[in-house]
């Protein structure tokens, strides 16, 4: 995650993390002998993906506003070039993988035609299957997230022109903030959403666009802040403690407090990346932050896999095949990384561009 030379590199390592943990919200269920208490704390898992919504914002505003704010219709083509490179190729992979697998249980008679509908899955070839046009996850879920920042990418270039949060005060920039997570709570709430899992058919779009557009203006207060980092670092962790306490206790609803504390730990978490022994921008954390995508879109369609070949009771999967799965997942998110995405969005980012000059002698 760079612009202008800075690399915001804890960023990138905290994305790793947040990926793991919706890795082991999947499968926490399936654990032989986890305790209550770590199956309850797992179960939260699905906030990881708040966490990528507002850090989604972050990077593009960091990395692509003052472009797209200036190079007009041009600027905005390009950028969406480069979106579709960077979610669609591993997308596709996996979906593909989804129907070799639905295709293979249909000729053993074990097709799920609740799983695997395939009267969806042009849906999900467009990444439009979370638009309100599906009532249930299927096929791939976790892409059902990648389809709603997908919408969140086309709608970033008129953000980009309608706001520039540099211009808008702090105090406004933090009343935009907190309106922008009390609409999210106020709809969720009045049709019955206790947590921000809920129906993500339903509620998934508006989730990402709330969280994306926060993420774009946390990124400015950080720029504003980083002068001040370590008092603004101080004061933004008492907000994100308050606010998950709040959320862990019932005293606020989670669909108000947590997006609020997410946002403050991400801007902690911001003005803190260039202190000197950070372990989030360690070589390995940071490794598994790049590789964040390939495990986040892989892992699911992985464990189905896995469990129909090696499991006998995948309810109680023991610790040692819970870890051989692991490693499975560690291992592809590897050759997926740099064997399909990177390749991919380096093929589609060169089309169209103007070709290399060659040498001449």
């Amino acid at each position: 995650m760079t612009r202008q030379g800075h690399d915001v590199r804890a960023l990138t390592g905290i994305r790793g993390l947040a990926a793991w943990l919706v890795v082991l919200y999947h499968v926490r269920r399936s654990i032989a002998g986890l305790p209550a208490a770590a199956e309850a704390w797992l179960g939260k898992g699905y906030l990881a993906v708040d966490f990528f919504f507002l850090l989604s914002g972050f990077v593009l505003w960091l990395s692509c506003a003052d472009r797209l704010r200036t190079g007009g219709t041009a600027a905005a083509l390009d950028f969406l070039k480069r979106r579709v490179a960077r979610v669609w190729p591993l997308h596709l992979v996996m979906l593909g993988y989804a129907v070799a697998l639905a295709l293979a249980l249909a000729a053993t008679g074990r097709h799920d035609p609740a799983a695997f509908p395939f009267a969806e899955l042009p849906l999900h070839v467009v990444l439009v299957q979370n638009w309100g046009f599906t009532r249930d996850l299927t096929w791939n879920d976790p892409a059902w997230s990648i389809s709603c920042e997908a919408a969140a990418y086309l709608l970033f270039p008129l953000l980009v022109t309608l706001v520039d949060w540099r211009r808008v005060p702090t105090p406004v920039a933090l009343l935009a903030l907190a309106g922008l997570f009390a609409l999210l709570h106020a709809v969720m709430a009045a049709c019955g959403a206790a947590t921000l899992g809920a129906d993500i058919p339903r509620f998934g779009l508006l989730r990402c666009l709330v969280e994306f557009s926060a993420g774009t203006a946390l990124c400015a207060l950080w720029q504003r802040w980083k002068p001040y980092a370590r008092p603004m670092a101080a004061r933004c962790s008492i907000v994100a403690a308050a606010a998950m306490l709040a959320a862990l206790s019932g005293a606020v609803a989670e669909t108000l407090a947590v997006p609020m504390g997410l946002a403050a730990a991400l801007l902690v978490l911001a003005l803190t990346a260039d202190w000197r022994g950070n372990p989030l921008a360690t070589t390995p954390i940071h490794y598994l932050g790049e590789l964040s995508y390939a495990t986040y879109l892989s892992h699911f369609m992985l464990f189905i896999t896995f469990k129909l070949t090696f499991v006998r009771d995948a309810n109680a999967v023991p610790a040692w095949q819970v870890a051989a799965y692991l490693a499975l997942v560690l291992v592809a998110s590897i050759a997926l990384h740099h064997l399909v995405e990177r390749p991919a969005q380096r093929a589609i980012n060169r089309l169209g561009a103007p070709p290399a000059p060659r040498a001449t002698a």
